[in-house]
């Protein structure tokens, strides 16, 4: 399953708007049984490690044998964020 991160905005930042992102695509996007998540980062402009960790952490908790996959990563500050949160 594909996921367009640029649809919760392009200025990803704080805390309380990925765990709100994360709980809206668990709602109404995530499910139990896809094999992998595709975590598009196109028309992302700025992703801080606080949004990235209540997104990405949440998923990775909850959805323990999904795949994650990024693609379009080339934007230096979804790149770093994506380092810390892969901590």
């Amino acid at each position: 399953m594909r996921i367009d991160i640029g649809k919760f905005g392009n200025a990803l930042i704080s805390r309380p708007e990925g765990r709100e992102a994360f709980l809206s695509a668990r709602a109404y996007i995530l499910k139990k049984d896809e094999k992998e998540f595709v975590l598009d980062f196109i028309n992302v402009e700025v992703l801080t490690p606080s949004w990235a960790d209540e997104f990405i952490s949440a998923i990775k908790k909850e959805f323990v044998h999904t795949a994650i996959i990024y693609e379009n990563t080339t934007n230096p500050s979804v790149q770093e964020s994506l380092k810390w949160v892969s901590n």
